[in-house]
C-alpha cells in the first residue's frame, strides 16, 4: 500500500457513520435532539435495524424507532422485541440514550433494558455524545445501563459533528 493511499475504516466507524447520516432525516425543532441509531448484530455482520428522531409517528427517538422496526419487521408487538433481537446486538447511537422522558413515554434505556429480558438483547451500547443537560438534567444512561449488564462505551472524536447536527433546529446555534 502506498503511503497516500487510504486506510480502510473501522466498523464502528463505518456504523456512527451511518448513524450520523440518519440524523438527517430528523426535522429541525428547537425542543429535541436530531439523532441517529443503528441496531447490529456483529455475529452476521448484519445492521438490523435504523432509525432517527420521529422516523415513526409520535414523539419518538432513534433507539425506539430502530427497536420498533425490528419488531415490526419480525412481527412482534414492540415490547416483544427482546424474544426476537439476537443475542449479542450492539447499538450504536449518535447521543446517549435517555433515562427520562419528558414526555412521560418510555425512556430509550428502558426500551434497551426489556430486551435483555428474554436472555438476548442490547449487550453494547456505543456511543458519538453524552447527552447534554438542556432538557432533562443528570442523564445517568451508562450508570443504569452498565447495571443491568450492559457495556457501554463513548466513540470519541464525533463531538463536535454531532452537536452540531444534533442542535440545529435550536434557537441561537448556527
Amino acid at each position: 500500500m502506498s503511503p497516500t493511499a487510504a486506510l480502510p475504516i473501522s466498523g464502528h466507524e463505518r456504523h456512527m457513520r451511518l448513524a450520523i447520516s440518519l440524523t438527517q432525516g430528523a426535522p429541525l425543532r428547537p425542543d429535541n435532539y436530531r439523532v441517529g441509531a443503528i441496531l447490529f448484530d456483529p455475529s452476521t455482520n448484519t445492521v438490523l435495524s435504523t432509525g432517527y428522531t420521529m422516523e415513526l409517528p409520535g414523539n419518538t427517538h432513534a433507539e425506539q424507532c430502530a427497536l420498533a422496526k425490528l419488531a415490526a419487521d419480525r412481527r412482534v408487538p414492540e415490547e416483544r422485541v427482546g424474544e426476537v433481537i439476537p443475542t449479542g446486538t450492539v447499538l450504536y447511537s449518535t447521543l446517549e440514550p435517555c433515562v427520562r422522558r419528558l414526555s412521560g413515554n418510555m425512556s430509550c434505556v428502558d426500551r434497551i433494558l426489556q430486551t435483555l429480558q428474554h436472555g438476548k438483547g442490547i449487550c453494547k451500547v456505543y456511543v458519538g455524545v453524552k447527552e447534554p443537560d438542556t432538557f432533562v438534567e443528570g442523564n445517568n444512561a451508562f450508570e443504569a445501563l452498565k447495571t443491568a449488564g450492559v457495556d457501554c462505551e463513548f466513540l470519541q472524536g464525533y463531538e463536535a459533528e454531532i452537536m452540531k447536527i444534533a442542535t440545529a433546529g435550536h434557537k441561537g446555534v448556527r
